[in-house]
């Protein structure tokens, strides 16, 4: 691997095994390998002389910050990249066997930056809404008027008197959505009191003129203590703003961020849209939320996480419902029906990637990074860990915040002598989101020759995605075992301390692998990759077949049609997706090609005869790409002219069903069994049929 990046290893103060000459072999370098101890201290000269020789690997993340500072004040326009090699490689008890995985690290690493992604823009012009109980809501908008642009919406008036000073809006009513993103979230809520705060002057004229005092300093009305003398209204007069009779109850509005100040917040989804707070009851919690609310003003961006192809979306057909498994999925309301199609909103998404994991068709992909980039990640990882003498490589994706840190709080730990640390064939990998890595890649990484693929989960990711990725394992690991690859090759594990990942790591022994591991590139086409992928492990198959048997919701099967009701008439190839369904074009067949087949039910739920019913499996070999014959029937030519125009089932069951129409009685039944051409011609050559043109009024 020849490279003009500098690479500056430290063995940190001599706690870790390091060997450079093995390195350098291994990450095939033009040039040897240093190996420093005090690179952050007294070594940092070594640091700043290899800014000077070009673009710089320094496998220390602790002391980024440093190192970045350095590189600033040195004037060096230098691409500066950092990896960890201590706590994931170097810390452990077998730290001495660790020179595989040592290296695959670095050879990640000094890969090319991955092309960048679109973004979606976000912009706040500090627009607040509070919404909550007077008694709090009030409050905070106090505090917070000077600092935003502050407007309220009481959901409980009682317990709290309004300023003295109108500096805001303030509306009350009952909250009906909160819905949006931030810098465009619309609220709606019912007016439920007589008395519109808005247009209300606070003069006390109604509250004084109240005979039973049902009007305080909220300057709303207790309709429980209310008899309806009405004296309000007189006193109020031509200001208008007690109504009993409102008849404009809905009331909307837009805003760039909402507190919500409710005992349980209004936007019920395990990640909440950006620019919502729901700090609850708790003072604390109520102040935090506060706090970050004026950082939230402003420009800003994120990548868009996803890519849509809507054409091979397998959502619906002609309004028949088919595949919903991203609808299903999504944690923070992004995705919703949009007809025969799926509709993503790019500012609520957050790249969670688990629609992209559950989608059978890779209509929907994840980007952030694109398969492809970590196809490469992959390839190289493994190349260089297999180079280096590394054997039963796990690979381990873990996301980029608490995960990492379990991870690093589990070396540390191995470096006091408290554990044992991540095992030398466990090699973890980076992502954004683990819940993004689905079957194309585990499959892939398994055919590039890894034993096994491992996620690692926090709490959230795991209440929010466990089931459904677990079940896409499920199938691969059907697929992978029936093949005669023995032991478990897929996990899904949800640590949140580092004695339990180290426990749950401990006891993966490893699986059986691929002899020799596949040299394709992953595509950004799902199905395409998991075809290359699959079709390698069953060429290298220490049990091979030609078909597995996978339980319901697998992304491969055949379609069964009953060739005793199925008339041929074709809805079910206008309605799959994929092409899976094609029909004889010139001739009554109704064909089938098994690979392209997801098992979407779209053709099941559109076939009006009830034909039609799925059976998930994998066909492996020659058969699955080769068309092949469900139903043909005998062609019905034309009694007038011989031409082919449909099958004799399906014309004679359409004469069962008509010829007791006025319209097809005595010759007209004839008809029937004429083309669309001929009819006409017939029709017209009758003179003495009646028609709508000759009758009378």
């Amino acid at each position: 691997m020849s490279t003009d990046r500098t690479i500056k290893l430290c063995n940190c103060n001599q706690t870790m095994a390091l060997d450079a000459k093995a390195l350098a072999k291994a990450l095939k370098l033009d040039v040897p390998v240093s190996i420093h101890t005090e690179l952050c201290r007294r070594e940092v000269g070594a640091f700043n002389d290899a800014l000077q020789a070009g673009d710089c690997l320094v496998a220390c993340t602790q002391e980024a910050p440093l190192f970045a500072e350095l590189a600033d004040q040195a004037g060096a326009k230098r691409d500066l990249k950092f990896v960890n090699i201590r706590e994931t490689a170097g810390w452990s008890r077998e730290s001495k066997h660790a020179t595989p995985k040592i290296a695959a690290l670095l050879a990640a690493a000094m890969l090319p930056e991955p092309d960048p992604v679109a973004s979606v823009n976000y912009r706040s012009d500090g627009q607040l809404l509070i919404l909550g109980p007077a008694a709090v809501a009030v409050q905070w908008a106090e505090r917070l008027k000077d600092q935003l642009e502050v407007s309220v919406l009481l959901t409980d008036t009682s317990g709290a008197e309004l300023g003295a000073v109108r500096a805001y809006p303030v509306w009350s009513g009952k909250l009906k959505s909160v819905s949006g993103y931030l810098g465009a979230f619309e609220i709606a809520w019912e007016q439920d009191n007589p008395i519109d705060l808005e247009a209300c002057t606070r003069c006390n004229a109604c509250v004084r003129a109240c005979p039973e005092q049902a009007i305080d300093f909220t300057y709303q009305i207790d309709l429980a203590k209310c008899k309806s003398h009405r004296d309000c209204v007189k006193a109020c007069g031509d200001i208008g703003a007690i109504d009993f009779e409102r008849v404009e109850r809905a009331r909307s509005e837009r805003f760039d961020l909402v507190l919500d100040l409710g005992a349980s917040p209004s936007i019920k989804l395990a990640q909440v849209p950006q620019g919502y707070l729901a700090p609850g009851r708790d003072p604390l919690a109520q102040s935090l939320a506060a706090g970050q609310l004026a950082q939230m003003v402003g420009e800003f961006e994120k990548p868009k996480y996803f890519a849509y192809n809507e054409k091979i979306c397998a959502h619906s057909r002609s309004a028949k419902a088919g595949c919903n498994n991203c609808i299903d999925t999504c944690s923070t309301g992004a995705i919703s029906d949009d007809g025969d199609r799926i509709k993503v909103e790019p500012h609520l998404c957050m790249g969670c990637g688990g629609c992209a994991t559950v989608c059978p068709s890779g209509a929907m992909t994840h980007v952030y990074p694109s398969v492809s980039e970590l196809g490469r990640r992959l390839k190289t990882v493994l190349a260089t860990y297999r180079g280096a003498g590394g054997k039963d490589a796990c690979i381990l994706f873990h996301n980029t915040g608490s995960s990492q840190e379990l991870i690093a709080r589990l070396g540390r730990r191995a470096q006091a002598g408290m554990g044992g640390g991540l095992p030398a064939r466990v090699i973890p990998l980076e992502v954004h989101s683990v819940s993004a890595i689905g079957m194309d890649t585990w499959l892939g990484a398994l055919a590039y020759g890894a034993s096994q693929v491992v996620l690692l989960a926090n709490r959230s990711e795991a209440d929010e995605y466990g089931v459904a990725v677990e079940r896409q394992m499920r199938h691969a690991q059907t697929i992978v075992g029936a093949l005669g690859y023995a032991g478990t090759h897929l996990k899904w594990l949800a640590a949140e301390d580092p004695a339990a990942l180290e426990r749950e790591i401990g006891a993966l022994a490893p699986a059986s692998t691929v002899a020799d591991a596949a040299g394709f590139n992953f595509s950004q086409e799902k199905r395409g990759t998991l075809e290359f992928a699959i079709e390698h492990l069953a060429r290298l198959a220490p049990a091979p077949r030609e078909e597995i048997a996978l339980e319901p919701g697998a992304p491969w099967g055949e379609v069964m049609v009953n060739r005793s009701t199925c008339t041929l008439c074709m809805s079910c190839v206008g309605a799959c997706p994929v092409s899976a369904l094609v029909d004889g074009r010139d001739q009554p067949l109704l064909k089938f090609i098994e690979r392209n087949c997801v098992q979407c039910g779209l053709c099941m739920n559109t076939c009006p005869e009830k034909a039609i019913t799925l059976a998930p499996r994998l066909l492996l070999g020659a058969r699955a790409r080769t068309e092949r014959v469900l139903h043909e029937a005998v062609p019905f030519n034309c009694v007038s002219c011989g031409k082919p125009f449909g099958n004799k089932q399906m014309v004679d069951n359409m004469v069962g069903k008509l010829a007791t129409h006025p319209m097809f009685a005595g010759d007209g039944a004839k008809r029937l069994k004429m083309c669309a051409d001929c009819r006409v011609v017939d029709m017209m050559e009758n003179k003495g049929e009646q028609s709508i043109f000759g009758a009378k009024p």
